[in-house]
């Protein structure tokens, strides 16, 4: 696993959580040997290393919606009619293309 934990995208995490379960199946199926131990050992710190990982994704992509809301917020409470002019536009181009598509 990178020690570097910034660089990971939720790809990159998705593909380490996928092959830490891969090892983890073999790992079972297999006997149970003298490395079992050290094996078993180094996949839950790679498990939790993964798990604090995901976890900051989440925190940061958390964040960033509740920043993006509370900013859409503000800009609408500043400026309503430009908001409802807005969406009323969208609702009707929305509205002509599906209706477009349906014929």
């Amino acid at each position: 696993m990178k020690n570097n934990k910034a660089t990971h995208t939720p790809k990159e995490l998705l593909t380490e959580l996928q092959a830490l379960v891969a090892e983890a199946q073999t790992l079972t199926s297999d006997t149970v040997s003298e490395k079992s131990g050290e094996v078993l050992e180094n996949l839950r710190e790679r498990f939790s290393a993964a798990q604090e990982q995901f976890t900051e994704v989440y925190d940061g992509a958390k964040k960033r919606v509740v920043a993006g809301a509370k900013y859409t917020d503000t800009a609408i409470r500043e400026n309503p009619y430009q908001a409802i002019a807005i969406a009323v536009g969208v609702g009707l181009l929305v509205g002509v293309l599906v209706g477009r598509r349906s014929k």
